[in-house]
C-alpha cells in the first residue's frame, strides 16, 4: 500500500502533540534499565503507548513500531516509526535537548516527520514533496562549502556489548573533525541533529548507527529542507543504512570520505580535504 503522507500529517501532529504534553508536564518516574547506561523512563512508556492508542484508532492499516515495546501493529508497506523520547539521559538530567520523533516509513524509506522539542519550544515536520518547516515556516539546508566553517555533530558513543570496538571509529572520526572543523558538537539526540541540519543550525550531522527510530522523521525532513542524506558509502539513505550522513549538497563528500575512512581505521592525511 502507498499513500500520499501528506494526508496523514495532520494525524501525526496530533498525535506529537499529545506527545509533548507528557513530556513537558510529567516527570520521568520509574526508570527501567535497559542494559549498560541505557535507560527508559516512565514517561517513554506513556508517550508511546498514548501514541501508539491514537494511531491505531486513526491508521489502523498501517504498522506501528515503537523503541520501548518494538513492533505491535503489522502492515503492509507502511509502519509509523517512533522515538517517545529522543534523548531520554538528557531529560532524566534536566537537559532541555530532547524530544519526540515520529516518521513513517514507506518501504523502507521515510515519508512523512514530525519532530517536537517540547522544552524549545520548537517543532520541526515534513511530508514528501512537501518541504520542510519549523514551527509553521519554511526551511532550508545550510550553504555551507568549507569544513573550516561548518559546525558538525556526531551521535553518541557507543554503549553496551563491543562499545569499547563500535567506539573506536567513533572517536577517529571525532578526531579528525576535530582537526578540520570550526566546532563538534554531541547534542545527545539524532532528532535533534537531522532537524537542525534541516533548520541550518548545524551544517552536518553524522551517526554511525540507524534506528528506524531514531531517524525516521529527521530524515525526511532533513530531505526536505535540501539536505543530501546518505549511508556510509556514499549511498541514499534507507532505514537499513549502517550510518547516517547528513549534509548539505557543500560539504557530504568529504564527510562521507571522513567518515569511510575512519570507520575503516585508515590514518586520513589528506590537508586538503577541507577545500
Amino acid at each position: 500500500m502507498t499513500i500520499d503522507a501528506r494526508t496523514l500529517l495532520p494525524i501525526a501532529e496530533r498525535a506529537v502533540s499529545i506527545a509533548s504534553e507528557i513530556i513537558r508536564t510529567k516527570g520521568p518516574g520509574v526508570i527501567t534499565a535497559k542494559g549498560d547506561r541505557d535507560m527508559a523512563t516512565e514517561v517513554d512508556y506513556a508517550v508511546e503507548h498514548a501514541v501508539r492508542e491514537l494511531l491505531s484508532r486513526e491508521t489502523p492499516e498501517i504498522g506501528f513500531l515503537g523503541e520501548e515495546e518494538g513492533v505491535s501493529r503489522s502492515g503492509d508497506s507502511l509502519i509509523w516509526a517512533l522515538d517517545p523520547v529522543d534523548g531520554t539521559a538528557n531529560f532524566l538530567h534536566g537537559i532541555p535537548l530532547c524530544g519526540v520523533s515520529l516518521g513513517l516509513v514507506d518501504k523502507n524509506m521515510p515519508t512523512l516527520g514530525v519532530i517536537d522539542l517540547p522544552f524549545l519550544n520548537l517543532r520541526y515536520s515534513a511530508a514528501e514533496g512537501a518541504g520542510a518547516q519549523a514551527n509553521g515556516l519554511n526551511i532550508q539546508v545550510s550553504e555551507a562549502c568549507d569544513l573550516q566553517t561548518a559546525i558538525v555533530a556526531i551521535g553518541d558513543y557507543a554503549v553496551g556489548e563491543n562499545a569499547q570496538d563500535r567506539n573506536r571509529p567513533r572517536l577517529a572520526l571525532t578526531q579528525e573533525l576535530a582537526a578540520r572543523v570550526q566546532r563538534v558538537r554531541m547534542f545527545g539526540s539524532a532528532a535533534i541533529d537531522l532537524a537542525w541540519v534541516a533548520d541550518g543550525r548545524i551544517d552536518a550531522s553524522i551517526m554511525l548507527s540507524n534506528n528506524a527510530w531514531d531517524t525516521a522523521a529527521g530524515v525526511i525532513i532533513a530531505r526536505e529542507a535540501g539536505a543530501a542524506v546518505v549511508d556510509l558509502d556514499g549511498s541514499p539513505h534507507t532505514m537499513n543504512s549502517a550510518a547516517t550522513l547528513a549534509a548539505g549538497p557543500g560539504i557530504l563528500a568529504v564527510l562521507v570520505e571522513l567518515a569511510a575512512e575512519a570507520h575503516k581505521g585508515r590514518r586520513i592525511v589528506k590537508p586538503g580535504i577541507v577545500r
